[in-house]
């Protein structure tokens, strides 16, 4: 993959003084705007929520409403795609996300204990690093940082209801919007339109409602998310970082993982299979939630009660889908001045928080296009293309991991079933060759980082020769001699977990079996 954030400007091919209408001003729609700035355009974002309360990251956290985005309080990570990208074009907005704490996370945080002694920094280390903190502090700063720059503007309160269209033949071309304000109605024209209002907007749909062929895929995720906050208590630090087992796992009908936070403050989400129906009922309960971390000794450390409380509710989050949208069908261009990005345009399950650094590209590869030709049909053309080409590895890649969990759950929750000797064959090579080389050898980790998060082709570093072989070299070793690479079990099994909740784990048996 190509990073997306080179310069542009008019004389690569922009129209002077175009005025642009982005749709939404959460993560998508000021990563459009930071793309944009200094392009010679004008930018105005339409948020139908209300501005944060303050300047305080406490504040946000506590206080700001945000019903258009409904994710806003669960956990977050900017990867080092989406990293990179503000070191490179944004240094001074990298900077005050530190100073409000945001915190990165180098390469070496990542080694395990048997990797770091044999560690040597190599340059190409620094883009391996990642943004860490709450997502309310995150889009507090980015918005501040945005609201201040000379060519952009943000209208709060601002629903959009509809687009202004004209046909022109065969094509539609978008003028504008239509929404409120303040309960009066408004109309704004612009040259062109980006639509960033997330998972839940509609404006699409009215292309689709006017001839315009917009295709779409989308499949569940099959998992369910429940996020709790935590705040570390006075002269209190986090657990260490290289603690064994780690603060993340998969122990098939339960995933976790713990974020550090800014300021003090961490999360811990649990991911429940879909199909794990009281598991997923039980796990709101605030008490039933740290029952459960308490028996996860990777959890355990971070929240015992002598180091951290408990901030607030367990935050639910579920329709959880893949999907991608094409506004080019069968090479054919039926939309002007209108693009989409963000949730909007292409969605995946969010357990490695690939869905800001989504955004970010596609604000990249858009900027991209528009400055590459003032020519609306080759504008749409390009921007096309290099969606495809930069998001669409990463989107099946990361589709092929869930059905593949689905599938996993379903057979491990069916009586008697018994795997086929060809999935236990590649179970054992991902489990006792892939996972085991990734925590034996720093060079391998560190490709396969480049491909997580999205440096590079997801898949490119095993269809190296050489990469395989070491992965196969490893597995051939087998089991006894690889034994200090294998971490401990993350937890214990599901019979004995839902027995300390009071679940009966065989009532969900009974609901697949009829």
């Amino acid at each position: 993959m190509v990073p997306a954030d080179g310069p542009g400007g008019a004389e690569a091919g922009v129209a002077p003084g175009e005025t642009v209408l982005v749709i939404g001003a959460g993560i998508g729609g000021l990563m459009a705007a930071l793309s944009l700035t200094g392009s010679g355009r004008t930018i105005t974002l339409l948020e139908r929520d209300g501005p944060p309360p303050g300047d305080d990251p406490d504040q946000a956290f506590l206080a700001w409403r945000r019903p258009g985005a409904s994710h806003m309080r669960q956990s977050h990570a900017f990867l080092a795609r989406l990293r990179g990208i503000l070191a490179r074009r944004h240094p001074a907005l990298l900077d005050a996300l530190k100073a409000a704490g945001v915190r990165e996370i180098g390469f070496e945080a990542m080694l395990t204990d048997l990797q770091r002694p044999r560690y040597r920094p190599e340059p190409g280390d620094a883009e391996l690093t990642i943004l860490t903190s709450r997502r309310t502090t995150l889009e507090l700063v980015i918005r501040r940082f945005v609201a201040a720059l000379p060519d952009v503007r943000i209208r709060s309160g601002f629903r959009v209801n509809r687009l202004v269209t004209r046909r022109v033949g065969e094509v539609l071309r978008v003028e504008g919007v239509e929404g409120e304000q303040a309960g009066a109605p408004v109309r704004l024209m612009a040259d062109l339109v980006i639509d960033s209002s997330g998972k839940g907007g509609r404006i699409l749909d009215q292309l689709v409602a006017e001839g315009v062929p917009v295709a779409e895929e989308s499949e569940s995720a099959g998992i369910l998310y429940f996020t709790r906050h935590y705040r570390l208590r006075p002269g209190m630090a986090e657990p260490d970082p290289r603690q064994n087992p780690p603060g993340s796992g998969d122990l098939g009908y339960l995933k976790f993982g713990v974020f550090p936070g800014d300021n003090g403050c961490f999360s811990i989400t649990l991911a429940v299979p879909e199909i794990e129906t009281g598991l997923r009922r039980a796990v709101m309960d605030p008490d039933l939630f740290q029952a459960i971390t308490r028996m996860l000794p990777g959890l355990r450390p971070w929240t015992e009660p002598a180091r951290a409380e408990p901030r607030g509710a367990v935050q639910g989050m579920g329709d959880l889908h893949s999907r991608w949208r094409d506004l080019v069908v069968d090479g054919r261009v039926l939309v002007h001045g209108c693009f989409a990005l963000g949730d909007t345009l292409v969605r995946s399950n969010p357990l490695y928080g690939r869905g800001c650094a989504f955004a970010a590209v596609s604000a990249e590869l858009l900027r991209e296009a528009l400055d590459a030709t003032p020519d609306a049909d080759a504008r749409q053309r390009h921007y096309h293309r290099r969606l495809r080409e930069e998001l669409r590895p990463v989107y099946e890649n990361q589709r092929a991991q869930d059905r593949g969990a689905i599938r996993r759950a379903r057979r491990a929750l069916t009586p008697g079933h018994r795997d086929r000797w060809k999935t236990r064959l590649m179970r054992r090579f991902l489990e006792d060759g892939v996972r085991i080389a990734l925590r034996r050898d720093v060079t391998l980790l560190r490709a396969a980082l480049r491909g997580f998060h999205m440096l590079e082709h997801p898949d490119q570093w095993l269809r190296r020769p050489g990469n395989l072989l070491k992965v196969l070299l490893v597995w051939a070793r087998g089991r006894r001699r690889n034994a200090p690479a294998y971490p401990p079990r993350p937890g214990p099994e599901r019979a004995a977990l839902l027995g300390a909740l009071g679940l009966d784990p065989m009532i969900l048996f009974i609901a697949i079996v009829v």
